[in-house]
């Protein structure tokens, strides 16, 4: 090959790795971690309990011994790096002895700092929840050994250096023996529920939050549940029980109020055919910290029907052991969130979590807690806005274009009937646009960065609502030969302004903090332009057939007979159409009331 192909072959081999570094890990080559441990991955290592471990089959060894050394876990690992040091030395980072492998296929020897065979690695990303090997101590081993593995669950979640157990050389004193520094395996080893939870009791032996109210997970998947109880003479723990769609994960917080941060989160968490419970702590609108299994006891899961529970004990005294978990003789706050899960990390919750209305007692008397997805203040937001433009700003528009020339001989305050009517009404609008769009500013307390295009869509619709009214302050008089030119630009104007406003609101049910019915609430909002066009239309040919009929009239008792009769027909339209599009409103308003 040329020397330009060889070049070509290297610059695309490293731009691989760039891009792509899990793949060009997966092989088990990692040989540049061997003093460190760290996986070249990026990011740092977990610093919640790890769920593997090693164990040995002995406690003490002599040179020429084979001590069969075993890693595993509670849950699937992808990668691994295991090697046995002086358990005097931390510091050093040169491995001792070496090892055998038992399997070849899933496992290969390193050579870290030209000792051959003193380490073990994957050979691919295959999952895996065990690995054997045989650790063979040199003839001038150190007196007590210990093993320490880094562990890759996925590519950005994984533990690094983690201690192992400790051996010590026959005769040899003093020695560390292995129960005081190997980590221990879980207590909390998961089983598998015999079946569903069950809504009865709920209020009578056990508090529950349910969305929808009433539902019962054994008959629906779709149900989001959560129970709490007091177990034992003492009542000195609380078992909960949680209930969803298999989406990925279900949560729960404990929080001392209706904001994410500072709370105390429970997750069950699917990862593929098994499901992990933990305990974490999140600081604010963020990814859960810390995740462990302290404190969880007689934990247990299940996944059928399309649904994810899990069921654990945990003790009401907890925050001696844990400073992150919260007690549970006191009174707070209950979310319930889900979301989309992959490869066990969790996803951002696709829709609001389930907020308890009040504070819950967790060990107080049982209840059924009643939630709610969407904010006060963002159902406020949605109530105002979709008043303005379903109905008083859409009204107003229509009386514009088409009601100049009815109720001629009437006045009201000095104005023309129509221009009257247009203009509260669109004052009326733009005031309770800006009221409206103001609302999702304090409940964010800044601009939100998963909304889409929806509020880029509102700031245009505030700023063209609040261009009408200035521009009209300025309008020529009427016989101003500049007067059409504001006509025109007044009728672009808030045509743009009602067709971004109508934008807006099918975007609107889409975002999680007020995330309406689908498709029910897309088929609403379709009626009701639908509803809008046909009055639009049939108005529009009224008005055309109207000055046709004018044009060929040539007595004007007959004219003035059909400009009575066409006003009346108008206003009955009219009357139709301010009714119909309340009944479209009144039903979203419905929809806003119940999440």
């Amino acid at each position: 090959m040329c020397p330009v192909g060889s070049w070509c072959l290297i610059f695309f081999s490293v731009l691989g790795c760039y891009w792509v570094p899990a793949n060009c890990y997966s092989n088990g080559k990692v040989t540049k971690s061997c003093g460190n441990m760290t996986p070249q991955h990026g990011g740092s290592g977990q610093t919640a309990q790890s769920p593997y471990w090693i164990k040995t089959n002995t406690t003490t060894f002599s040179p020429g011994d084979h001590i069969q050394v075993t890693l595993s876990g509670t849950t699937y690992f992808e990668g691994f790096l295991l090697q046995a040091r002086d358990a005097a030395n931390q510091s050093s980072v040169s491995a001792v002895g070496t090892f055998t492998l038992t399997n070849s296929s899933t496992t290969q020897l390193l050579t870290c700092n030209n000792h051959q065979g003193s380490a073990v690695s994957h050979t691919s990303d295959a999952r895996q929840t065990e690995v054997v090997v045989t650790w063979n101590p040199p003839q001038d081993a150190p007196g007590a050994i210990q093993f320490f593995v880094t562990v890759v669950a996925h590519y950005n979640k994984f533990w690094v250096k983690q201690p192992g157990p400790v051996i010590c050389q026959h005769g040899v004193t003093p020695c560390t023996p292995q129960s005081t520094t190997a980590p221990t395996v879980p207590t909390t080893t998961p089983s598998i529920l015999p079946g569903p939870f069950t809504s009865d009791g709920c209020g009578q032996s056990k508090s529950c939050l349910l969305d929808p109210p009433g539902c019962n997970p054994v008959r629906d998947s779709h149900c989001f549940f959560l129970s709490m109880s007091t177990e034992g003479p003492d009542k000195t723990s609380v078992v909960f029980e949680m209930s969803g769609p298999q989406e990925g994960y279900m949560a729960f917080a404990l929080s001392w109020d209706t904001w994410m941060g500072n709370d105390d989160v429970y997750i069950c968490v699917q990862d593929e055919d098994k499901v992990s419970v933990n305990a974490a702590y999140v600081s604010g609108r963020t990814h859960p910290e810390d995740e462990s299994q302290t404190g969880l006891s007689s934990v247990s899961w299940r996944l059928s029907d399309g649904s994810i529970q899990c069921k654990f004990s945990r003790p009401v005294k907890l925050s001696s052991q844990d400073p992150a978990r919260f007690d549970l003789d006191q009174e707070y706050f209950v979310f319930l969130a889900s979301g989309k899960a992959h490869d066990g990390n969790i996803r951002r919750h696709r829709q609001q979590p389930l907020i308890s209305t009040h504070k819950k007692r967790i060990t107080g008397p049982p209840e059924v807690l009643r939630g709610s997805r969407g904010p006060m203040i963002m159902k406020m937001h949605g109530a105002l806005m979709l008043l303005a433009w379903m109905l008083t700003g859409s009204v107003g528009t229509v009386i514009a274009s088409f009601y100049k020339p009815d109720w001629p001989n009437q006045s009201l305050f000095g104005q023309r009937v129509w221009f009257q009517v247009h203009r509260g009404l669109m004052m009326l609008t733009v005031t309770l646009t800006v009221v409206a769009f103001c609302l999702p500013f304090g409940y964010r307390k800044g601009w939100s960065k998963h909304a889409g295009a929806h509020p880029y869509l509102g700031c245009c619709v505030l700023v063209l609502s609040l261009i009408q009214p200035i521009s009209a302050v300025f309008r020529p008089p009427p016989n101003s030969d500049r007067r059409f030119i504001f006509n025109w630009a007044h009728l672009a104007v808030g045509s743009m302004t009602e067709i971004l406003a109508v934008a807006a609101m099918f975007l609107g049910p889409q975002q999680s903090s007020l995330l309406l019915p689908h498709p029910w609430v897309t088929k609403v909002l379709s009626g009701y332009v639908a509803w809008l066009f046909s009055f639009r239309f049939l108005l529009l040919m009224h008005k055309y057939f109207y000055k046709r009929k004018a044009l060929e009239s040539d007595e004007q008792g007959i004219l003035s007979g059909q400009t009575r009769q066409g006003s009346f027909i108008k206003s009955i339209i009219l009357a139709l159409l301010a009714l119909g599009n309340s009944g479209f409103l009144i039903a979203l308003l419905v929809s806003i009331g119940k999440i």
